[in-house]
């Protein structure tokens, strides 16, 4: 009788080893932290590392990745409208960093 992660592939080692790259991604982001970049190429740097973060919780931990293709592509819809909002607002916040304060 196969137990709950062998019917899904997501073996020890492989639970491991996705949760190092997680460790070593969350790594990255702390360590641009203390990095002078301009808040333009800091914002694009850690929201890539922050796509590839969130990509590998969702195929791994929540089992999308052993998931059909059909149920996956529903994901899509909500992936366009957050990024659609993220490019909405990002303009707006930009333009309140130039403001004076009160």
């Amino acid at each position: 009788m196969s137990t709950h992660s062998e019917s899904h592939g997501l073996s020890s080692k492989l639970t491991l080893t996705v949760w190092g790259w997680l460790l070593v991604l969350t790594g990255v982001e702390v360590f641009l932290a203390y990095i002078q970049f301009p808040v333009g190429t800091m914002l694009v740097m850690l929201m890539g590392l922050s796509l590839i973060k969130a990509a590998l919780i969702m195929a791994y931990f929540m089992h999308l990745r052993f998931e059909k293709r059909t149920l996956v592509l529903t994901i899509v819809p909500a992936l366009v409208v957050v990024v659609s909002t993220l490019a909405v607002f990002f303009p707006d916040s930009i333009r309140l960093l130039h403001m004076k304060p009160w």
